[in-house]
């Protein structure tokens, strides 16, 4: 069986349809002729049962027999309908001139002797012929302790149950061939979608082309594994893209402080090599710019690897962090970065679950954009509600309604930001970091000018018992 199981996994797919769909016809048609030919024999044994119950025995035949008592055969060969013998309660057996002798039974002498009214039961001729036998007490001779069994062939039955036999084994065969070969048709017709999706597959496979889309046809499980497959190529198709663009557009960013630096240290190289000294304010104002440019490559390049873990990574371990205080602490480096700037809060308590390093650092690159973006001399508002709503405003430019929707982009940055400093990476750690709390940023014109950034993420104004 083990064995068997084997060879047919390594048959193709549709080689195995075929032979399961021959298979499975072949049994029900085997099992339909069976039980075709099982109720067509008991139907015609009811009938001849029937018709021997109802078949009484003439008394010239009764007379007949009883003179012909003790011969061994009949000695009329005249065709019977049906064989007539009388037993008697000895066993002996007396038959009609023109009847075969049929064995007696234990039942048909019980009849004789009056224990059983009647019986109905097979036996044998001399010959050896099967035949079905009635059996009834004989009642109109008195004096005379008797039965008259009345017997049919078998042969009649059994004949008529062979050309069945082979009817039934012909049409199952007929049946098994048909199947097989509308199996075959079957598996070839069906999987012909799965015949492109392998195609398809092998085609990406060797080109890496990721164009290919495979036609889709109807509604069953080939359609949806070919929409899926679609969805898949499509999916990785933009992700490649997306992946082709970061590194395009990384190494343009890295393109402008890499340049800077390296025109800044050939400037300080060729003084020392010339000997010509360049004037202190000029020296400091190169080390200064040499500084600031390795401190925004830094800040690009550890943005670059926040951005580079897949959205599905484990960001930390959650904990439950208040969000009041997370703001607290970023509000401490804003104000180192914007000196000049009036920041305004009023933080009301909210808890929420997140990864606390990966939370603040989020909160620092909203408030560095107010920061960056408003007038020198500016107010930043920063509240948060008793709902949990955090709003960050600025008094800037703003941002048109047009380029809104590119915001949280990675390297996008509005037409008003492109003369500052700065990579295009924070908004979209910020919308990451927000969605992986569960909860959501939205950036807004804000009345009079200026932006409104709106942080929502899941909690409640006090802790959970278990953080105290």
């Amino acid at each position: 069986m083990t064995s068997l199981v084997r060879r047919l996994r390594t048959l193709p797919l549709r080689s195995r349809l075929a032979l399961l769909v021959a298979s499975a016809v072949a049994v029900a048609v085997a099992v339909a002729a069976v039980a075709c030919w099982l109720l067509t024999r008991n139907q015609l044994e009811s009938e001849l049962d029937t018709s021997l119950q109802n078949l009484s025995a003439p008394p010239d035949a009764v007379r007949d027999a009883l003179d012909n008592c003790g011969a061994t055969s009949g000695t009329d060969n005249r065709a019977a309908f049906a064989y007539i013998q009388v037993v008697l309660t000895d066993g002996t057996r007396c038959v009609t001139s023109y009847s075969e002798p049929v064995k007696v039974e234990q039942r048909d002498v019980d009849v004789a002797r009056g224990s059983e009214s009647s019986s109905l039961h097979n036996s044998t001729t001399a010959n050896g012929a099967k035949v079905r036998v009635f059996t009834v007490r004989l009642s109109n001779r008195p004096g005379v302790q008797a039965a008259v069994s009345v017997s049919r062939p078998l042969a009649e039955i059994d004949s008529s149950l062979n050309q069945l036999a082979l009817l039934l084994a012909a049409v199952t065969g007929v049946g098994i061939l048909g199947a097989g070969a509308a199996g075959l048709w079957i598996a070839r017709a069906g999987l012909r979608p799965v015949d492109g999706l392998t195609r398809a597959v092998e085609h990406v496979a060797r080109t890496e082309d990721l164009t290919v889309r495979i036609p889709v046809e109807g509604e069953d499980e080939v359609a949806r594994l070919s929409r899926s497959f679609n969805s898949m190529t499509a999916a990785l198709a933009s992700s490649r893209d997306r992946q082709s663009q970061l590194i395009a557009d990384a190494g343009h960013e890295l393109r402008t402080p890499l340049t800077s630096l390296r025109t800044n240290i050939e400037l300080l190289a060729r003084s020392e090599e010339t000997g010509r000294a360049i004037p202190p304010d000029d020296r400091k104002a190169l080390m200064a710019s040499v500084k600031a440019q390795m401190t925004e490559l830094a800040s690009l390049i550890g943005d670059l690897q926040e951005l580079s873990r897949p959205d599905a990574a484990d960001p930390g371990p959650l904990q439950i962090v208040g969000l009041h205080t997370a703001m607290t602490n970023a509000l401490e480096r804003a104000r180192l970065r914007g000196p000049d700037l009036t920041i305004e809060t009023d933080l009301n308590p909210w808890y929420v679950r997140a990864e606390p390093a990966a939370l603040e650092r989020a909160l620092i690159n909203v408030l560095d954009n107010a920061v960056k973006f408003s007038p020198s001399g500016g107010v930043i508002e920063v509240a948060l509600s008793t709902g949990g709503e955090l709003t960050v405003r600025d008094h800037g430019p703003g941002i048109p309604a047009e380029e809104l929707p590119h915001v949280f982009e990675r390297f996008w940055r509005s037409s008003s930001a492109r003369a500052l400093p700065g990579s295009g990476l924070g908004l979209s750690i910020v919308a990451r970091t927000v969605q992986q709390t569960g909860g959501e940023i939205a950036l807004r014109q804000a009345a009079g000018g200026g932006t409104v950034a709106a942080i929502r993420i899941p909690g409640a104004p006090t802790p959970p018992p278990e953080t105290y």
